[in-house]
């Protein structure tokens, strides 16, 4: 808990070897800078440096370039430093580990980067830092891990990656990428974290994942990835965890993923993959956590193993499953006759005979009853407004959902997503964000909010408000707690009785699903 300005009177040390400033609330005289650090220049043993983090508001001098030959260790992270990377960084050549993650630093790596040929540890994270990058960084020989993520890093990621066969963790993630991924980063056998995730990175996913042996975390999420997962992936047995989801990845799930023995999870949700899920998954005995929700899957939910484990979160949003009745799917058919199926018969035959009479009886008494509860039902209406009409912003709505968190995805329409978001004043409700990267969904945007403006009716779920800018629309909605109506009378598992079936199609209680 020191405060007070980072002193220079720390230069005169001049036989220091390790300083270690980090953790603490110093600041710097800003009409100074960060001039501490030039006055450390004349330690010309010091081997460790850590100032961070602290609160040293400044652009890293150019002087820092004239630190000690001798010096391997410089961590500068979340010292709220701005400015750019100064390109004499590259005088330190004896560097083995470079921290300057958590600033505000500008511009783009410098190129000189390059020429810290003993450097093993480059992180240069959470930062406003932009541009390509520099292919001199396949020089570092010797680097075990990059960490660039959650910048503005652009263009392709530079296959000469795949050089580096010292490489154990490449983090890569939350940037602007574009083009595909390279297949030479199956070359680095000895890598054990690869995160490329919220990217724009496109095209199939590479056949030689396979080399990747020691693999044990690989983040891919949030791409623009196509075309089927490849059976190679799994060849990689050391495999803990693997996230795919929010890709446009097609096809079946491989059934060569029940040979990474060691997964424990595994998410490939929100993408189009189709067919069955592989009963041979059973065999992963580590699985804690699968997620194959909002796909096209279909048939039955594998039963054994850790899949008992699972709940119908893991399963939401494909039609066509069927299994137990915790998934919250459709029972599978069997080859007896089930009560479900004479149930069905009834419905099918029987029931639309009965409804027409209930029909005909309850039209004549609702046409009498609508006159004299018509001023009633709108006095009702207007008695359920919500707390606020105000427009609600985009920062209340990404707070409401936890960042539009997965776990608070509730639907999946084909132009955008429904979350469930709770507000600070306790309202609950259901927003409907569009896809503004379809050429529709603007369009339809436009049409709900003016459908919205014309009709009123008690069974038709309220609008509560709407966000819009040119980058982000939406729709809050009144939340349904118990779900649509299709589910409540096609859906084994929520049954209806006939009294329920019939008082909704006399329209009492249509709304409460």
């Amino acid at each position: 808990m020191l405060t007070g300005n980072a002193p220079t009177f720390l230069g005169e040390l001049t036989f220091l070897r390790r300083l270690f400033l980090g953790g603490n609330l110093l600041t710097n005289d800003p009409s100074l800078g960060l001039s501490f650090l030039s006055s450390l220049t004349d330690c010309r043993s010091l081997s460790e440096l850590v100032i961070g983090p602290n609160r040293l508001h400044g652009v890293l001098p150019n002087s820092v370039g004239n630190l000690s030959a001798s010096l391997e260790f410089l961590d500068a992270t979340g010292c709220h430093i701005n400015g750019m990377i100064p390109s004499e960084i590259g005088n330190l050549s004896n560097l083995v580990s470079l921290t300057l993650g958590d600033n505000d630093l500008i511009g783009s790596i410098p190129e000189t980067i390059g020429k810290l040929q003993k450097i093993q540890q480059l992180q240069v994270y959470y930062t406003e830092i932009q541009g390509l990058i520099p292919d001199n960084i396949c020089k570092l020989t010797n680097l075990g891990e990059l960490n660039l993520m959650s910048n503005k890093l652009y263009g392709s990621i530079p296959s000469c990656l795949g050089n580096l066969t010292s490489l154990r963790t490449l983090q890569l993630g939350s940037n602007a990428f574009t083009s595909n991924m390279p297949s030479a980063l199956g070359s680095l056998k000895g890598i054990l974290l690869l995160n490329l995730s919220s990217n724009f990175l496109l095209g199939p996913l590479p056949q030689a994942f396979g080399g990747m042996k020691s693999i044990v975390q690989l983040q891919l999420s949030g791409n623009q990835f196509s075309g089927y997962i490849p059976t190679s992936i799994g060849e990689l047995q050391n495999l803990i965890n693997l996230s795919l989801s929010r890709n446009i990845l097609q096809g079946p799930i491989p059934e060569s993923f029940a040979d990474m023995v060691s997964l424990e999870s595994l998410d490939l949700s929100l993408n189009n993959l189709s067919g069955t899920i592989p009963k041979s998954l059973e065999k992963l005995l580590h699985l804690s956590y699968l997620n194959v929700s909002f796909n096209d899957l279909s048939g039955e939910i594998p039963n054994g193993g850790t899949f008992n484990n699972f709940t119908a979160g893991s399963f939401i949003g494909n039609d066509e499953l069927c299994g137990a009745p915790q998934f919250h799917v459709k029972a599978c058919k069997g080859n007896k006759r089930t009560r479900f199926s004479k149930t069905k018969i009834f419905l099918v035959f029987i029931l639309p005979s009965i409804a027409l009479i209930i029909i005909a009886a309850a039209t004549v008494i609702w046409l009498l009853r609508r006159r004299a509860s018509n001023t009633h039902i709108l006095v009702q209406e207007n008695s359920l407004l919500y707390p606020f009409n105000k427009r609600i912003s985009y920062y209340e709505i990404l707070q409401a959902t936890n960042n539009f968190s997965e776990d608070n995805l509730i639907g999946k329409g084909s132009i955008g997503l429904v979350y469930k978001g709770i507000f600070y004043n306790g309202m609950v409700a259901a927003i409907k964000v569009f896809n503004l990267q379809l050429e529709a969904a603007s369009k339809c945007f436009e049409a709900e909010c003016e459908a919205i403006r014309n009709i009123r009716h008690r069974n038709l779920v309220k609008v509560i408000s709407s966000c819009s800018n040119p980058d982000f629309k939406a729709l809050l909605l009144e939340y349904m707690p118990n779900g649509n109506l299709e589910k409540w009378l096609y859906t084994h598992n929520y049954y209806l009785d006939m009294d329920q079936r019939i008082s909704i199609m006399i329209d009492n209680t249509g709304r409460q699903a």
